[in-house]
């Protein structure tokens, strides 16, 4: 009988309870050394069928405790995709022979929520041990983060495997920052297969996201008072981001990007990108920048309809969360450490 009401172990067990569960896992698991899979809306039906109301169950209780968790799953399942595909390989802790990806340039005292993804692991090994991969967690608890603050639904494929390795180099190159420009952001994301509306589409999740002031410091100190067009109601949100973030110090406060409804999922954060006075300078560069042609009639219509806005981003989480590892991967018995 599955055991989904309780929510409340504290971080401290449930990393010892990870380690003993990686210490644990001396036999091949049924997806060890697997070639990269081909996903399905079935692959669990048979072998671990309540999954997704485990993770479901998981992180409605998460989400009511806090709901920055939301965004912390979304942006996990994120950073995980765009290094070497969505194989849980942004949640591998360092170890004396492997180099993890937690102290990325855009990972290290930013990415959040792996007590949380410690915790669906653990129901779900109790459940249906060695069957559902932490790639898979993610994808199901991202999409479960995204209903939970009043966003879309979409089916998610499932049959991900988990890989045994991570990149930090991948990941200081290979995720977007929020000082890049636009062609330099569009280049990332097509070189992941994604396009320019799949681009657009998946920043708008930042309409729940918060950013830290080291991040966006040097936007409001720099063109967000051209952007904005010196509109009144602008300058009194950034007297505000300047209290939050002075010139010196304070790096680590954070701000919401969508200032309106920071934790609805909804299509405010676009508007204000309309009116430029959006957080971060990658975020504005999609509306004010001279090669945002595209982007910005993209911006434009999610602003104008946001049904338009909720079917683009489940159709670009589906198409992000389908990149997978070619090198193929296993099921992790904990999500922080490859089995033995």
């Amino acid at each position: 009988m599955t055991n989904t009401a309780s929510c409340s172990s504290s971080p401290l067990l449930l990393l010892l309870a990870a380690c003993v569960l990686a210490a644990a896992a001396t036999t091949t698991s049924r997806a060890q050394e697997e070639d990269p899979p081909q996903l399905s809306l079935s692959y669990y039906s048979k072998t671990c069928p309540t999954a997704e109301e485990i993770v479901r169950a998981e992180m409605a209780c998460a989400v009511t405790a806090n709901p920055r968790n939301a965004a912390f799953i979304i942006r996990l399942h994120f950073h995980d995709c765009f290094v070497q595909g969505c194989d849980g390989s942004v949640l591998l802790d360092d170890t004396a022979t492997l180099i993890g990806e937690k102290h990325a340039d855009q990972n290290v005292n930013s990415l959040q929520g792996f007590e949380l993804v410690d915790r669906i692991k653990l129901k779900l090994e109790a459940e249906c041990p060695g069957v559902v991969s932490c790639a898979d967690l993610l994808a199901i608890a991202a999409r479960d983060a995204t209903i939970l603050v009043g966003g879309p639904y979409w089916d998610v494929p499932v049959g991900r495997l988990d890989s045994k390795t991570a990149s930090l180099d991948q990941a200081n190159s290979d995720i977007p920052t929020p000082q890049q420009g636009l062609a330099t952001l569009i280049t990332k994301f097509l070189a992941k297969g994604l396009s320019v509306t799949d681009m657009v589409a998946l920043v708008g999740s930042h309409t729940i996201g918060m950013s830290r002031c080291t991040n966006f410091r040097d936007r409001i100190y720099g063109d967000f008072e051209l952007t904005a067009k010196y509109d009144a109601s602008a300058q009194a949100y950034l007297s505000k981001l300047k209290q939050t973030c002075p010139v010196n110090g304070g790096d680590d406060r954070v701000s919401p990007m969508d200032y309106v409804s920071p934790t609805l999922f909804d299509n405010a954060f676009f508007g204000s990108l309309t009116k430029g006075a959006g957080l971060l300078n990658s975020d504005q560069e999609m509306y004010s920048s001279l090669l945002g042609f595209e982007t910005a009639h993209i911006v434009e219509k999610y602003w104008a309809d946001p049904i338009a806005f909720f079917k683009d981003f489940s159709d670009s989480m589906v198409k992000m969360g389908n990149i997978t590892n070619p090198a193929g991967g296993e099921v992790r018995k904990s999500c922080r450490f490859v089995n033995t």
